[in-house]
């Protein structure tokens, strides 16, 4: 009974980086759909490489692709991220 018990927690935990990277997945979603809903003043270039970047996430989400997920999404948080990226000048020194 006991070995049961411990192949099941093993198989448990083996299995929930797979959840977690699902989950980072949604939630890198969600958190690009927020900034593009709250932020009007990001530029039309920026605008676009970010829904573009977005789509292949959501693209990658529904082919199982998690990992490929993941590395849309959090490029596009990147470049929501990064200051002056819409071409408005840059850092003044």
């Amino acid at each position: 009974m006991k070995r049961t018990a411990l192949f099941i927690t093993a198989a448990l935990l083996a299995s929930s980086p797979v959840f977690a990277n699902e989950d980072l997945c949604t939630v890198n979603l969600q958190k690009i759909d927020d900034a593009l809903a709250a932020n009007n003043n990001i530029g039309d270039p920026l605008r676009d490489q970010v829904k573009e970047l977005h789509m292949k996430a959501q693209q990658a989400q529904q082919n199982g692709d998690t990992e490929g997920c993941i590395n849309a999404s959090s490029m596009a948080l990147q470049r929501l991220e990064q200051p002056s990226t819409n071409g408005s000048g840059g850092e003044s020194s």
